[in-house]
């Protein structure tokens, strides 16, 4: 199949893309069990609670048992009392991760990129290269290629693209290799050059 490549000055030309990356079937539900996987595995569970063994309180009866009206009470630990323990407790050592099968994971990621295609939001460039580390110099870049929140997938992360996108708001520069499915979804393009297209085939096509 052919898409749309843009050189440094937005002029636009057709590379031959491969079909099992960017020519998929939409599958959302698959897509939805990727991105709530990953989000899933990124929570480091460190929120705790206290159960009613836990709690400070004192293990006096809080009133006699007959006489005063009010429910019968062993102690004020109890989950029923304000300040008193919870019943199931959220604990550090829970595990939230989701497993996905490696073969669910490249068809899934393969079907959101075809889905970023159909849907215009995935743009093509021959490279990206900057003389120096300036903000100004790769926004200037980013309008060529009319784009603003924007993911930038690049085969060659150098110092001066690293530097020069660092202060641009809604401007996230990585790797083939760091490509998540929560970031392809979250922004409103994807700024892909020829190199990171290879290297994505290999690992999703």
């Amino acid at each position: 199949m052919q898409i749309e490549l843009l050189n440094d000055q937005g002029q636009a030309s057709q590379l031959d893309a491969p079909e099992a990356l960017f020519g998929r079937d939409y599958n959302e539900s698959l897509i939805h069990q990727l991105v709530v996987a990953y989000q899933a595995n990124a929570r480091q569970g460190t929120r705790a609670q206290k159960d009613r063994e836990q709690v400070r309180h004192s293990t006096k009866k809080p009133f006699r048992q007959k006489g005063t009206g009010n429910a019968r009470a062993g102690m004020t630990s109890s989950p029923l009392w304000r300040g008193g323990g919870r019943v199931f407790p959220n604990m550090p050592d829970e595990n939230f991760s989701h497993k996905v099968n490696k073969k669910q994971y490249r068809v899934g990621m393969a079907s959101i990129f075809s889905k970023l295609v159909a849907d215009g939001r995935l743009v093509a460039v021959e490279e990206i290269k900057l003389d120096s580390p300036k903000t100004k110099g790769f926004a200037s870049k980013l309008k060529s290629w009319s784009v603003d929140s924007v993911l930038v997938i690049t085969d060659n992360l150098d110092e001066n693209l690293e530097l020069a996108s660092r202060n641009l708001p809604n401007v996230y520069v990585i790797e083939p290799r760091e490509v998540s499915p929560y970031a392809l979804v979250y922004f409103k393009k994807v700024l892909v050059t020829k190199g990171a297209i290879d290297q994505l085939k290999e690992m999703f096509a």
